[in-house]
């Protein structure tokens, strides 16, 4: 079941939307956003990490949108379609009622990409407008627009073309595209949008209710999968389906998130292209869809996963693109002036050439989960391990940049430290269970060096908690998964002290911050919401403390900043009331799903993979 309808006040000269008035629709190998106010304002064609051809997100309606609204005033209430991401905007004025039901059909055999749009009238009859301004490469290439033989257009620009399907009036102002229509009860009007090659032919006009009876169709019978239940089973459904929308249906990569350069501080410089998939996610994912029962989704995951880290062990990146690209070359799009003056907006990531050791730990962690779920471990994943885990032994005493990408000197940071432990005893645990060749004596003599290493230098007696690097008096939000990954178990006062160190110093008005960004050298400015993973990741750890009633109040707490569709971003201003980040962001809704699992034991056989060693209070 949806959460309950809001209804507000809007009209047709809504300013742009906040970042959480949004809803995600796609079809599994890209995505758009629409808004509360029945406007796409981003869509990448023809895959998530194309140039967007709607970037009014970024920018201004001139930089491309496709707004859909009465004519008039309005109150305006949404829902996804139960199990599916069809969403439905019911528009009332005072004339009537309209619902607008937006989606995109899976492709299938299908090699275009579609947008739909139907519009029917619930009662009365509204006024509508319809205005589509298309501009390629990110918000600045205006397309020659013609009229199809149909009688809809098709929009041209070097290699891409966009067609639009509609019997709806059309006339061409000022480089748009607008219509003007009445909807009564029980009327309707169809527009479908579609994405191809320009040297190809134009795609035909397609059966829309048949379409829209697929969609929902193939949505509900993914989430019938599903096997969590209990109190929050609809929210982790929710997340679940959000997941899945981020996957690139061809490889099986996961992105982050679907847009880039949203601001992590409205009017800040902390603004990231988060169209990638990291390796970072990787345990976190296969969790989260294991133990919801996906495991089709999960193999897919590994598999790219294994590919996309083939070849020399020197050369793994931290992240890479939706088919495995290495070269995410960063760079910053003038025309566009960012969300809410947030700039500069950047598209690529240069934080793909850093060093971050924790992404082995990450690897090798995820491995084992894969196995232990009932994936079978393939030679060439073992061989690639075994060459991993040997290059690490190599590497792990090195400098590096840490979990959040820090832009600024290299550290020794303690969560790295910690995950290069987890990489030499998952890799152990694989020999012992799966026959992983290699030098398993070597291994052992380095997890036991890391984790003596990080006890001495990662820990402050003072302050009684680990630290987030070495030497160090600052602490970090990536210290409340030392317990989850096992490097020390929850009871030990050192963990203690540390949850508690980053509760008391690292909350914000009740949510959790990654660092405190005012005390790091990095050349951006300070300041950014709390972080919506580390404070699931914060639930978690309360759970294993033993603070159950604690983990499930602020686990409702975080539930009730998700928006009316359910979808959460990266981050979250307690002050303002806001979402910031890119969004909806795939690791908080991961984080979600493995939260509710950690401390209700929502899905049949939930267990996380702990350590092959006991560590003693006094190491």
């Amino acid at each position: 079941m949806e959460r309950p309808q809001r209804a507000i006040l809007m009209n047709k000269k809504n300013s742009s939307a906040r970042i959480e008035d949004y809803a995600l629709i796609g079809d599994c190998e890209t995505a758009a956003l629409v808004s509360r106010h029945g406007s796409i304002d981003w869509l990448c064609w023809p895959h998530f990490g194309s140039p967007a051809c709607f970037a009014a997100l970024l920018g201004e309606e001139e930089n491309g949108h496709w707004v859909i609204a009465p004519k008039k005033a309005f109150r305006v209430s949404r829902r996804y379609i139960e199990h599916t991401l069809a969403v439905e905007t019911t528009f009332e004025t005072e004339e009537g009622s309209a619902a607008l039901l937006d989606f995109m059909p899976l492709r299938g055999k299908n090699p275009n990409s579609s947008v739909v749009r139907i519009v029917r009238g619930v009662h009365g009859q509204v006024p509508m407008k319809m205005q589509l301004i298309l501009r390629f490469d990110y918000g600045h290439i205006v397309p020659w627009v013609v009229r199809a033989q149909d009688g809809g257009l098709r929009a041209v620009a070097g290699p891409d073309t966009v067609t639009l399907h509609t019997i709806a009036p059309l006339r061409g102002e000022n480089l748009k595209t607008v219509s003007e229509f009445t909807v009564r009860q029980g009327e309707s009007m169809q527009f479908v949008l579609t994405y191809g090659d320009s040297p190809g032919k134009a795609p035909k006009a397609r059966d829309v209710d048949k379409w829209l009876e697929n969609t929902v169709k193939d949505w509900k019978k993914w989430a019938r999968k599903s096997n969590t239940q209990g109190q929050y089973a609809d929210a982790i459904e929710r997340s679940l389906i959000t997941l899945k929308a981020l996957t690139y249906r061809p490889t099986g990569g996961i992105i982050a998130a679907p847009t880039a350069s949203l601001p992590e501080r409205i009017g800040g410089a902390r603004n990231w292209d988060y169209r990638f998939c990291w390796l970072r996610d990787a345990t976190f994912t296969l969790l989260a869809l294991m133990n919801a029962g996906y495991f089709e989704e999960a193999r897919a995951w590994r598999d790219w996963l294994l590919r996309a880290v083939a070849g020399s062990p020197e050369q793994v990146q931290i992240m890479y693109g939706i088919r495995g690209e290495r070269n995410l070359l960063e760079w910053n799009v003038p025309w566009l002036s960012g969300y809410e003056g947030s700039a500069p907006v950047r598209i690529g990531n240069a934080a793909s050439g850093q060093l971050q050791l924790d992404v082995y730990g990450e690897i090798s962690d995820a491995l084992l989960h894969a196995y232990l779920g009932g994936l079978p471990p393939e030679p060439v994943a073992l061989t690639l391990q075994q060459l991993l885990t040997d290059h690490l032994a190599k590497i792990w005493q090195e400098r590096d940049q840490g979990i959040w990408e820090v832009r600024g000197a290299a550290r020794h940071f303690t969560y790295s430290k910690v995950m290069a432990w987890v990489a030499f005893d998952r890799a152990l645990q694989i020999a012992e269970k799966f026959g992983m060749r290699g030098e398993v004596s070597r291994w052992r003599e380095t997890r036991e060096k890391i984790h003596k290493q990080v006890c001495e230098e990662g820990y402050d007696r003072q302050m009684g908690s680990f630290t987030q690097s070495y030497g160090s008096k600052e602490l970090d939000a990536s210290l409340l998964l030392i317990p989850l990954v096992g490097f020390l178990p929850a009871s030990d006062a050192r963990v203690r002290g540390t949850v508690e160190a980053v509760e008391k110093q690292l909350m914000a008005d009740g949510f959790v911050l990654r660092y405190r960004t005012e005390n790091v050298n990095d050349g951006l400015p300070a300041g950014e919401g709390a972080f919506l993973a580390c404070s699931f990741w914060m639930v978690s750890a309360l759970g294993m403390l033993g603070r159950h009633e604690d983990a499930r109040v602020l686990f409702e707490r975080l539930l009730a900043l998700r928006n009316d569709v359910g979808l959460l971003a990266e981050e979250y201003d307690p002050r303002s009331k806001r979402q910031l980040g890119n969004f909806p962001q795939a690791l908080t809704h991961i984080a979600l799903v493995n939260a509710a699992c950690d401390f209700t034991s929502c899905s049949p056989g939930w267990q996380r993979a702990r350590s092959s060693r006991a560590a003693k209070p006094g190491d």
